[in-house]
């Protein structure tokens, strides 16, 4: 069954990151247990754009992933009932990153990313990133469960 999206004051309860490292502004579909689509929208304000790079602004790759990695812990937080729970999601291995094409500023980046693995304590995951349909990054990832640091 799929659970109609949610706003960025719902991802800021499943998610400890903040500004300037939150990269997931809405849920617009979330499949428990299967896969997630969320969006990041990418504004010329972001603060890596000063210095990657000046004259042609292009997010990194690397937040990219990050934001995928994101929009992927909000699914494990839902698939796996972890509000509140005092446990987070961390990146454990990126395999597979590839970039297509890049990112601009005034985007709308859609992040797709589904379960290929899920247990208990690691997740495995499929991203895919994109602007407009058109292909930006696509990644395999995996993740641990384990406690917040205190």
């Amino acid at each position: 069954m799929s659970d109609t999206g949610f706003d960025v004051v719902e991802v800021l309860k499943r998610l400890p990151h903040r500004y300037p490292l939150l990269l997931v502004d809405r849920v617009a579909e979330l499949v428990p247990d299967e896969r997630i689509h969320a969006v990041k929208a990418v504004s010329f304000n972001e603060d890596f754009f000063q210095g990657h790079f000046p004259g042609a602004p292009i997010m990194p790759g690397v937040l990219q992933i990050e934001a995928l990695a994101q929009a992927a812990g909000v699914l494990a937080v839902e698939s796996l009932g972890l509000a509140g729970s005092g446990k987070l999601v961390y990146f454990m291995a990126i395999e597979n990153a590839k970039f297509r094409a890049p990112v601009t500023p005034g985007v709308l980046l859609d992040l797709k990313a589904s379960f290929v693995q899920k247990r208990a304590r690691v997740c495995k995951f499929a991203g895919e990133a994109s602007v407009d349909g058109k292909v930006t990054c696509e990644v395999s990832f995996t993740a641990m469960i384990a406690d917040a640091p205190e």
